[in-house]
This record gives C-alpha cells, structure tokens and sequence, in this order.
C-alpha cells in the first residue's frame, strides 16, 4: 500500500510549498488508485489523477468541493454527505456502508464516525491492504469507538488543523471542530499504535513556526514511546 499526500492545508486562506492544497491521499495498490477528499482547490486537477474511486470523509466544501463539477470515477460517501451535495453531477453514487467492510481496489476500507461537526457528519478510515491496516482522519474533534478505529493498526494519520484545544467546541452536547495534537497522541499511546502523522494543518503550521512546533510534536511523541511528524505535499509512504 503505497500513500501519497496529495495536499495538506484545512479550509483556510493561507498555503506554503509544503502546503499549497486541500488535504487529499491518494492511496495506491495492486495499480488501482483510490483518493480520499477531493477539496475545492482540486478541481480542475482532478482529471490528470486518474482515480478509480473516490472516497469522502465529509462534505466541507475542503474535501468535497473539488466534485462540484462531477467525477470521472465511483464515488464513495456516507449517506449524509450525500444529502448535502445531492446537486453535484456526479454519476456513479456508492453510498458507504457505516461500521461495514467494503472492499474497493484491493483494500478493506471501514468507514467510522466520528465527531466533528453536526452539519457535516464526518467518518474516519480504517484502511488495510491485508497486511497493514491504518487509520485516517483528516477531521475529528473525538473518536466515537476508539479501539474500533485504532487496535492493531500501523498508523494513524490525524487532524494537524491545532495543536492547543482552540478549534475544539461543544455543540448540543457534543464534541466539534479539531482535536488537538496532543489528543490524538494519548489516543495512539492508549490503543498502542506507535505512528502518528498528521495533516490538514491550519494557519498556526502553514503560516506559522512549522519546524519548530514539528520538534515540539515529536518530543512530546517520544515521551510517550510514539513517533509523529508532519505530512506534506506529495509525501509518500509505503508499506508491506
């Protein structure tokens, strides 16, 4: 299974070089290719990715507003993100099964809620390639079933968008907007799962100190017997 970070800013205005688009993955294997997120930034690109499928963890215009014009593909989406880009002129609607298995281009892929936002329900991957297993969640103020979506699993890829708990808000009861960093590091740590990467960073990192606030990260991480690091623009990962 072979990732490749196609873009790592959140809905802002802000961009660098190692962050200049929507947060998008591009996961490849046996010469299929499946993109998760496909933001506003990516529209007029879309045709040279040359996806066999599309996957949608929720409908912010960051991760879905690159589909407005339609899809050259299957997409994939929860029920509810459906309902909220029913107008897109998309052909080939799949809805995503929620807590069930789907298998699509030779990987596992299990969408899980999570919590982020009431009008833009979102879900987390949990992807496998029948050797490693991981675990994507580009937006997520709380994990709803945390074992669920982290034992056993080689990396977790999370939500970089604030490193202090400033985005994160409670809305009728529940948990909205960002988990901090440090959260989702007491999460891996919690269910043993010793990689962390993130991404869809906000203004603080993509405008900010990024290699500073990047060794505060990874410091923090070795404390507690991790290792974390930033994600950026077409950075890529593969394992066996």
């Amino acid at each position: 299974m072979k990732l490749t970070f196609l873009g790592t800013r959140g809905l802002i205005e802000a961009s660098s070089s190692r962050h200049p688009r929507h947060s998008s993955l591009l996961i490849e294997q046996e010469g299929r290719r499946v993109l998760v997120d496909c933001g506003a930034d990516w529209r007029d690109d879309l045709p040279r990715l040359s996806p066999d499928a599309i996957v949608l963890t929720h409908a912010h215009p960051d991760h879905v507003q690159g589909l407005a014009p339609g899809a050259p593909c299957p997409v994939y989406a929860s029920a509810e993100t459906w309902q909220l880009i029913e107008d897109f002129p998309i052909t080939e609607r799949q809805t995503l099964p929620p807590g069930d298995p789907l298998e699509l281009c030779g990987l596992t892929i299990n969408a899980l809620p999570v919590h982020h936002s009431l009008r833009a329900p979102a879900v987390g991957l949990r992807i496998s390639d029948g050797t490693v297993d991981i675990f994507y969640a580009p937006d997520v103020a709380e994990l709803i079933d945390a074992t669920r979506c982290l034992k056993g699993a080689r990396a977790y890829i999370g939500d970089g968008s604030c490193l202090d708990d400033a985005l994160l808000r409670m809305e009728q009861g529940q948990p909205c907007g960002h988990a901090p960093v440090s959260t989702q590091l007491d999460w891996c740590a919690l269910q043993g799962v010793h990689e962390a990467i993130f991404t869809h960073f906000g203004t603080e990192i993509v405008a900010g100190a990024e290699e500073q606030q990047e060794r505060r990260i990874e410091a923090l991480a070795a404390k507690m017997g991790l290792r974390a690091r930033f994600a950026f623009h077409r950075m890529t990962l593969q394992w066996h």
